[in-house]
């Protein structure tokens, strides 16, 4: 077929119409997913994704990251496939690197056309999501003290869950019962695989409108452009040379706190094939706690899809990096290079994983550290970092009930704007509605607003993360898996850390303590408020470079406190809420006199001090 659609030209009209038709295609799964699925972590927070691939695996949109098709073609070759199969995964360490931890189930399902005669696979719809719990040692499926990958929930490599459009009951009856959630989880199954099979038929038609060689001709050639834009537009910015930077995760549930070390030696050379080299050797040994993230399996296919976004930061202008979607055709571009195995990038079976965000999402900051290097800081600062938390116990009629959310936080400043306030990694998610935990849940959420001074100064202020109240009406424990809460994002070009994560039982109350971010059984009596304060993202630029107007707006918008815009940026705010603008001259002045000659180009924060044993900054922190 390689041969035959070599020789055909791709019509470019046809091209965008395919390109529309595959992205309307992936929104309407995604849509009918969050409609008719019933678990919260699914169908408010939108804690899920839908992808589309071509027959030879490759993703053909760019909204956003999938998982991979390889582990299902590989235990379940394409000439063994029929129309209405579905294969279903979530093992770790047989998913090429596409799953991260066993509460993202993947289903897969083949699309045909009649090729010769005879329905030939022709491509494939994906999706797969966040679930509330698939069994293991916690609620929730993470336990923040597993040694093991068996403590963490029910393991499943490739399966034909439904053989020519029978469900396989068998199987959704194994699934279900390792749940502590069966009827969310069998729910949510039924609508994946709903969808992503009228998500299949959808395709088939576009293929039997316009012909298989039309359609594969303008696949290759979508991705063939995203490889040549990418190569000119993007990685042009990047001078020839190497560059080092390295970020870490501070704990793992298992060990005291420590620097759990990812680094990255970027290497830009314009004049070869592969121009970009992305090398982690200098990464940390594997965790014995479960941070560790399965990244080279298949040459790291899902980490070149999953880190190239960061790249597109380098483009022109803002505008032009929204028209920038990542799919296959950016591999080609990048070279992974990963250490032995036994590192927090290559464990080894069966090493627990399921924070294994902690490094998976560390990584798009280490990148985006190495390109600030070779740019002078033409890339945001650091973002915020995901985190679960949630709350779990029985309601009024004894039923148990687990309420999970993905709180996001602050985005990096960056050299031309401030930082996002309360974003998350994930698109499209989102925090669950007040209305809705209060009338499912014992709960009641008493305050939701931004986070304080949470972002980091500079002359562009990283995002503020969230602060919210939730009060338990009924005896209940309370979870949480984090990071930042002792490092900060850090900020760039001399600009200054956020504020870490934090959790707070009884805030202002005689019982008032922190807890830590790796919690699994935080005990709360009915009537405790517990306060989540999430991650500020790092800011940009020199804080005392900002704009007197843009502090008092800060001010206004309760982003920043009077005290924070003295402390932070210099700004003397009078009880009137004018400024004393030659205090405010004076105290610059003073700032700036009393400033190191040499100053980090990065910002740690200290918690970084606290963990590296005093050390204040690194050989990587400079250009």
């Amino acid at each position: 077929m390689s041969e035959t659609r070599s020789k055909v030209q791709a019509d470019p009209v046809l091209v965008e119409i395919v390109a529309g038709t595959l992205a309307a295609i992936e929104k309407e799964v995604e849509t009918s997913i969050g409609r008719t699925s019933r678990s919260p972590m699914i169908r408010d927070a939108h804690d899920f994704r839908a992808g589309i691939h071509d027959r030879q695996m490759r993703k053909l949109t760019g909204r956003s990251y999938s998982a991979l098709v390889q582990p299902v073609v590989r235990d379940y070759p394409i000439a063994t496939m029929a129309p209405g199969d579905v294969y279903f995964h979530n093992d770790v360490y047989l998913s090429e690197g596409g799953i991260g931890h066993l509460p993202d189930l993947c289903v897969t399902v083949p699309v045909f056309a009649d090729v010769d005669g005879a329905p030939t696979v022709v491509a494939f719809v994906q999706a797969f999501g966040h679930h509330d719990d698939i069994g293991g040692a916690v609620p929730g499926s993470m336990p923040s003290a597993a040694t093991s990958v068996f403590e963490e929930g029910l393991m499943v490599p490739p399966i034909k869950l439904w053989d020519r459009g029978v469900p396989n009951e068998s199987a959704l009856k194994i699934m279900t019962r390792n749940s502590r959630m069966p009827d969310s989880l069998a729910a949510d199954l039924d609508a994946e695989c709903s969808a992503c099979l009228a998500g299949a038929r959808r395709l088939g038609e576009l293929f039997d409108r316009y012909g298989v060689e039309a359609i594969e001709a303008c696949f290759e050639a979508s991705l063939t452009s995203s490889t040549e834009v990418y190569r000119r537009e993007v990685l042009s910015q990047i001078p020839d040379g190497t560059y080092v930077w390295e970020d870490y995760a501070e704990h793992d549930g298992v060990d005291e706190p420590q620097l759990h070390r990812q680094r990255i030696t970027l290497t830009m050379d314009s004049t070869a094939d592969v121009p970009l080299v992305i090398d982690f050797t200098g990464t940390g040994p594997q965790a014995k706690g479960p941070i560790n993230h399965c990244g080279d399996y298949a040459d790291g296919n899902f980490l070149k899809k999953w880190l190239a976004p960061i790249l597109r930061n380098l483009a022109a202008t803002p505008e032009r990096m929204a028209q920038l979607d990542v799919n296959e055709g950016v591999v080609p571009l990048i070279e992974m290079r990963f250490p032995e195995k036994g590192t927090l990038l290559t464990p080894i079976f069966p090493a627990p994983t399921n924070a294994r965000t902690f490094v998976i999402l560390r990584l798009l900051g280490v990148l985006a550290g190495a390109l600030a290097k070779a740019t002078g800081g033409r890339m945001p600062a650091d973002q915020e970092t995901i985190r679960y938390t949630g709350v779990y116990g029985t309601d009024a009629d004894g039923e148990p009930y687990l309420m999970r959310e993905v709180l996001g936080g602050g985005s990096g400043g960056r050299y031309y704007a401030d930082g996002e306030d309360t974003i998350h990694v994930v698109p499209d998610s989102r925090n669950l509605p007040t209305e809705f935990t209060e009338s499912r849940f014992p709960l009641r959420i008493e305050r939701l607003a931004l986070a304080q001074d949470s972002g980091g100064p500079g002359r562009y202020r990283g995002g503020c993360g969230y602060e919210k109240d939730i009060r338990v009406l009924r005896d209940a424990h309370f979870m949480s898996i984090a990071d930042r809460s002792i490092l900060s994002c850090w900020g760039v070009k001399g600009g200054k850390a956020g504020r870490p994560f934090s959790i707070t039982v009884d805030p202002g109350g005689p019982d008032e303590h922190e807890v830590d971010a790796l919690a699994d059984a935080e005990p709360l009596t009915a009537g405790t408020v517990v306060r989540v304060r999430t991650t500020g993202g790092g800011g940009w630029g020199d804080p005392l470079e900002r704009p007197v107007a843009e502090v008092l707006q800060d001010i206004a918008w309760r982003k920043v406190s009077v005290d924070g815009a003295r402390r932070d940026y210099g700004v003397v705010v009078l009880a009137d809420g004018s400024v004393d603008q030659a205090a405010t001259d004076r105290l610059r002045a003073e700032v700036r006199d009393g400033r190191a000659d040499v100053e980090p180009f990065f910002d740690r924060g200290p918690g970084y001090a606290l963990l590296s044993g005093g050390a204040a900054a690194n050989e990587y922190d400079f250009l």
